[in-house]
């Protein structure tokens, strides 16, 4: 294939690519396999890879980022970015309608919107391609994050239809709740804290310095408001259903997520339906937003220093109840983080029933000032779990016992850790504490770590109890007589287990290391670290540079990993587990070629084409050895943009070549 053939199917499956991640994203109405869309994918990788020049940035293989940004560009707002008037009265809409109705010329009609509790952005596009995303700021400027917006299904790269040349677009990027509670479901699995709101983690997530994390997150978006100096349009709402035929997401109408209304009790009706429907939604909303529709009139309204006139947010109040704080218990996790629990009177609180809520910590406890039998006022609004958001101090009892947070296991009364920086204690016994004990096995068993078929949370319980099994290798030496007479365990039950035990032996390295429990290694983290290092050899056998190399891993992640492979007692568990015919190596993958055989080379900097791993990956396809620090044996450097300044200087001191990633291409495809 020539070049100028490669050009034209680049650009035919780039369209053919946006075209159905349209479908499958926005309109929800895929028509074509998952297999045939990443077939398609892959061949538009593989072109991408052979005619690096002919890859564009706004490509389809974009989308799963990679990209590292180490400072946010400050960016002014061409159109200022202006906030909304605020109120929680109905009252006060009406008398925001009747003044409307005194300054402009003309009947007015409006539009209601839901009000997305996210991030408000700005995105440019110029020839129908992204230009650039910027986050509100101070509303007169704010930070670039276009590299993680890219990453977006939902929002375009490129546009079709008769769409304007230059011209921005607002709107808000948020957290689907399924999406935030699997990312709170994988921390609490690894030990992490919980993300307190969908929101407040979509703006983090926002600011993520490498963009192939943004892209695992699953962010979405409504597009809903446009500017430019030459749009066609008489008004908002006409604007918003252009937007979406040019493949924007926007407000689905037929979902009332969007209203055109012509009167007072049209709005009215709209903010009534949505105080209640609210909750049956999968994104959060805090409110709803009323505009005048007709532009002319907007601009007779005009706007103060920080509001528009011609718009105004209405607020949900926050459900809020008081209810009776019975007790505090303290659960312990299986990597040993203690978390407070309130136990309240059962109250009705968001359609359901809350008898209990999360304290998160000590300084939670110490904030609220909390004493057994107070009154105390629960919240779910924004929330996914219910919290305590203050204490009714004028009911309390004379004589109130204040909560202290306890300085002991309560499973096994050893004395819990505080570390420096952190906000939870720990219980540092967990090799006897009973909870952890069970944890960790049942995370080992669990279905995306060793997927152990006939075992379950409560026969690890049992095992436990009877002191069959302390640790994840006991597991692999369970005898079928041990098994049989337990409670509950006939034979069939006990053969089961054992053949569930037999089978995990064929899990893959990634997912071993995944079961393991190492704190701060999750799915993702587990498959990072099996890809790079291949062996639970060498990756015992690490340096903490060569760890923080990995992508996705950081200080805290590098540092957990060498303390637990440290440990004498996880040496053990792991040297029992490889006796017992554990996979602790990764496949052979199959070399695509020689041309690297007997390299050894380093990668360093941010890459436009490929991820860093990427990169690595075809090292090793091609022959070559990754290795983490640059000496007299390293054959070249495959350096990116920002290579670190000291292998710059240990590389020209030694004479190294330095290869760029156009030199590194053309050296694999020759």
């Amino acid at each position: 294939m020539n070049r100028e053939q490669a050009a034209k199917e680049i650009t035919q499956l780039s369209k053919e690519l946006n075209h159905h991640n349209h479908l499958y994203y926005v309109e929800n109405e895929p028509i074509l396999s998952d297999y045939d869309f990443d077939q398609m994918m892959k061949r538009l990788q593989d072109l991408e890879q052979k005619f690096p020049e002919l890859a564009n940035e706004n490509s389809p293989t974009r989308r799963v980022g990679g990209d590292i940004t180490k400072q946010f560009e400050t960016v002014a707002h061409r159109y200022p970015m202006l906030s909304l008037s605020n109120t929680y009265s109905q009252e006060e809409i009406l008398e925001w309608e009747e003044r409307i109705k005194k300054l402009i010329t003309g009947t007015p009609n409006y539009v209601c919107e839901l009000k997305y509790d996210g991030v408000a952005i700005g995105i440019s596009y110029q020839q129908g391609k992204l230009q650039r995303a910027v986050t509100r700021g101070d509303g007169s400027q704010g930070e670039d994050v276009t590299t993680n917006v890219r990453t977006i299904r939902t929002v375009p790269l490129s546009l079709k239809g008769d769409y304007p040349d230059d011209f921005e677009i607002r709107g808000e990027i948020f957290f689907p709740l399924e999406h935030f509670q699997a990312l709170n479901a994988e921390r609490e699995e690894v030990g992490e804290a919980l993300f307190a709101n969908p929101r407040n983690t979509a703006s983090g997530t926002l600011k993520m310095q490498d963009s192939s994390v943004v892209a695992k997150r699953k962010l979405d978006c409504y597009l809903y408001g446009l500017y430019g100096d030459h749009l066609s349009f008489t008004g908002h709402y006409e604007a918003v259903s252009a937007a979406g035929e040019w493949g924007f997401k926007i407000p689905d109408a037929s979902k009332r997520y969007i209203e055109r209304v012509d009167s007072i009790e049209g709005i009215m009706d709209f903010i009534s339906y949505w105080d209640q429907e609210r909750r049956n939604l999968p994104f959060e909303v805090d409110g709803v937003v009323i505009k005048v529709n007709q532009y002319e009139q907007q601009n007779q309204l005009g706007t103060t220093a920080k509001s528009p006139r011609w718009a105004i947010a209405y607020k949900f109040k926050a459900e809020r109840v008081e209810t009776r704080l019975n007790e505090v218990t303290y659960q312990v996790g299986r990597t040993g983080a203690v978390t407070p629990v309130a136990n309240l009177e059962p109250i009705q609180l968001g359609g359901t029933t809350v008898k209990r809520a999360s304290l998160h910590n000590q300084d939670q406890i110490e904030k609220l000032d909390l004493h057994l039998g107070d009154r105390v006022y629960v919240e779910k609004g924004g929330e996914i779990i219910p919290k305590i958001v203050g204490v009714n101090n004028d009911k309390r009892e004379k004589g109130a016992v204040k909560v202290e947070f306890i300085d002991a296991c309560p499973e096994c009364g050893s004395e819990l850790l505080r570390k420096e920086g952190e906000a939870q204690h720990f219980c540092p016994n967990e090799k006897a504490c009973p909870p952890q004990i069970k944890g960790r096995i049942e995370h080992f068993i669990s279905r995306k770590a060793m997927d152990i078929d006939g075992l379950g949370a409560e026969t690890v319980d049992v095992l436990v109890e009877k002191e069959l099994i302390r640790d994840a290798a006991d597991l692999y030496e369970l005898q079928f007589d041990q098994l049989v007479d337990l409670e509950r365990m006939a034979e069939k039950s006990a053969n089961n287990l054992l053949q569930g035990v037999k089978a995990s032996k064929n899990i893959p390295f990634e997912r071993v290391l995944f079961a393991l429990g190492i704190r701060f290694v999750g799915e993702t983290v587990a498959k990072q670290l099996a890809r790079r290092f291949r062996s639970m050899d060498k990756l015992k056998n690490a340096s903490y540079e060569e760890l923080i190399e990995t992508e996705e891993i950081g200080d805290k992640i590098a540092e957990s990993v060498m303390s637990y492979l440290k440990d004498e007692g996880n040496q053990l568990i792991v040297e029992r587990l490889q006796a017992h015919g554990l996979r602790f190596e990764m496949e052979e993958q199959e070399q695509k070629s020689d041309r690297l055989n007997g390299k050894s080379i380093v990668v360093s900097g941010v890459f436009e084409q490929f991820s860093r791993d990427e990169i690595k990956k075809l090292v090793e396809e091609h022959g070559g050895k990754n290795v983490g620090s640059i000496s007299s044996k390293t054959d070249f450097v495959l350096a990116g943009d920002k290579m670190g300044p000291s292998k710059l200087e240990k590389a020209n001191k030694l004479n190294i070549p330095i290869l760029s990633e156009e030199d590194f291409i053309k050296m694999i495809n020759e």
